[in-house]
């Protein structure tokens, strides 16, 4: 089943979004077909206030640009509320427990917490505790919302999922783990290509390897030859130390031209940004007419809109 033929229900049976590993394929298109709604609706100038008087807290121990005014947009033009949340305005930044934390916004009739942290565990554990939807902003871990931006943004652009072949470049990061996840599940070949040392978690490419067509490689022309979408993502994530022996590990499986010219003659080039030219990518690649990254940043406030609308709007 691609996207093109299914047939949404207008719900999923989740109440959190904490990564994509109990994400059926039924669930992930229910998202990006409500997504696509959405949008055409903003498109439109058309009103949908479909989570009129609820409240997303934004909790962000990581900053970020996308993810703030993304959900925080999100909200407004759903017709609720957002409020920001960083880790120095809150008592988890000075060791208030999460679970402590989870109950304390409960009892402030909070509907959902959109959390972009360091740990996996702070995100299940505000789960856990809370009464509230917990939508997974970014962990080192897994980063969903954009990996479900990702192949709407793939979908818009090819009219399908199943059999497009992305091929994604570098560290085996938390973006690296949510692509396989999502590729896999929606009928896409997913290629990983990064040298030893940083090649993405054994354990979750083992997982996303039971739902689909994913390949872990360190060859170049492997991954790139006759990819419909090539993608990468900064060498260094926040908070990391730049570390120049990771820097030179990589700089081989930079996107250029000679890998661009590995591609489908059609294919694209996305990026979730930030991105710094010269390094994982050149500019010639980036800011050329194949490159989406622009679409793709867009994309993050509709698709985050429509994981809202499905997780908070519930009775």
């Amino acid at each position: 089943m691609d996207i093109s033929s299914y047939k949404p229900k207008g719900r999923i049976e989740h109440k959190h979004l904490l990564n994509l590993l109990d994400y059926s394929t039924a669930d992930i298109y229910e998202i990006l077909h409500l997504a696509n709604s959405l949008k055409a609706a903003s498109k439109r100038g058309k009103k949908h206030e479909l989570l009129k008087g609820k409240t997303l807290a934004m909790i962000f121990t990581k900053s970020s640009t996308r993810t703030r005014v993304s959900f925080e947009m999100g909200m407004h033009q759903l017709g609720g509320h957002s409020l920001f949340l960083s880790g120095n305005d809150i008592q988890l930044g000075r060791g208030e427990t999460v679970a402590d934390t989870a109950r304390v916004l409960s009892r402030y009739g909070i509907d959902g917490v959109m959390i972009r942290t360091f740990l996996q565990s702070d995100v299940e554990e505000l789960a856990k505790y809370g009464s509230f939807s917990v939508i997974n902003g970014l962990t080192d871990d897994f980063h969903p919302c954009q990996a479900l931006t990702d192949i709407f943004t793939v979908a818009e652009n090819f009219g399908r999922l199943n059999g497009i072949k992305l091929a994604y470049f570098g560290d085996g990061n938390n973006m690296a783990h949510s692509l396989m996840l999502a590729g896999a599940k929606t009928g896409m070949e997913i290629f990983i290509c990064s040298p030893d040392g940083y090649k993405p978690n054994p354990e979750i490419t083992a997982a996303a390897q039971k739902f689909g067509n994913v390949t872990v490689t360190d060859s170049v022309e492997e991954a790139a030859k006759n990819a419909n979408v090539l993608y990468t993502d900064v060498f260094f994530s926040m908070g990391q130390d730049i570390d120049k022996a990771k820097e030179k590990a990589l700089m081989p499986y930079q996107v250029n031209a000679d890998v661009l010219a590995l591609a489908d003659k059609d294919a694209v080039f996305m990026h979730c940004l930030p991105a710094h030219r010269g390094e994982e990518v050149t500019a010639d690649v980036i800011d050329s007419t194949r490159s989406i990254i622009f679409e793709q940043a867009e994309n993050r406030l509709h698709v985050q809109k429509a994981v809202m609308c499905l997780l908070m709007g519930k009775k």
